[in-house]
């Protein structure tokens, strides 16, 4: 991979949706705790470059991110009982959107935290949803023993389009979206969330809510507040 293991086994990647007219990636760090959806044993770091400069050479699969959209989009998976229920469901609501697999090492290390994000901010407006990748009976299974009570929506192909329509093409679970209550996509998390990285964006919706914030300035605030959490970790 050729790029030293500041963050130690850690991998933070985190990409900010694209605002007047151009999109900003975030540096990539070496990390085994994003899996590639296509590979399921693969533990390979995947990659994004930083605009100006070259994609790095290396071993292991890259990923590609396609336009972040602007809004989320509408999609619709079965929740847990079998209903065809579309993410519209959800409207009016701050949406964090956790895309993950059974299978996910570090999808299940997130789920204490989702649930804890699900109980503090709930009165909020905001509502955290799992999205499973995965067969459905896996999931129903995988959700009692792990006692999941945020909602779940879950699929297979139908599931893996909407990650694609997140603007990961070739997703890597887990990814975490979020939106403020208008919808609008404030920014995509990709790799292990943590709780320091999940209140930083949260906040930032928060603020974008009561219009204390512009959307462009909330995706600066959170950028640079991610890279200080990063420099934090590495320091």
């Amino acid at each position: 991979m050729n790029r030293p293991l500041r963050f130690g086994a850690a991998l933070l990647l985190t990409i900010v949706a694209a605002w007047a007219g151009w999109h900003r990636y975030v540096r990539v760090t070496p990390n085994s705790s994003a899996a590639p959806a296509v590979d399921r044993k693969s533990a390979a770091s995947p990659r994004v470059p930083v605009p100006g400069t070259e994609p790095e050479s290396g071993p292991g699969p890259s990923f590609a991110m396609a336009e972040i959209p602007e809004r989320l989009p509408d999609f619709t998976l079965q929740n847990r009982e079998g209903k065809p229920t579309s993410i519209v469901a959800w409207r009016g609501k701050s949406l964090v959107l956790n895309f993950w697999a059974t299978w996910c090492a570090p999808c299940r290390r997130e789920i204490p935290l989702l649930e804890a994000l699900d109980a503090h901010w709930n009165a909020r407006n905001v509502a955290v949803v799992g999205i499973a990748v995965d067969r459905r009976a896996e999931v129903l299974k995988f959700a009692e023993q792990f006692h999941i009570a945020y909602p779940l929506l879950i699929g297979e192909q139908d599931a893996l389009d909407a990650a694609t329509a997140m603007g990961v093409a070739s997703p890597v679970f887990p990814f975490t979206v979020f939106t403020d209550r208008r919808g609008e996509v404030v920014a995509v998390f990709v790799g292990e969330l943590h709780r320091p990285q999940a209140e930083l964006i949260l906040g930032a919706v928060e603020d974008l809510n009561e219009d204390r914030i512009a959307l462009q300035a909330a995706r600066r605030a959170i950028a640079a507040g991610l890279d200080q959490l990063a420099a934090g970790r590495a320091g």
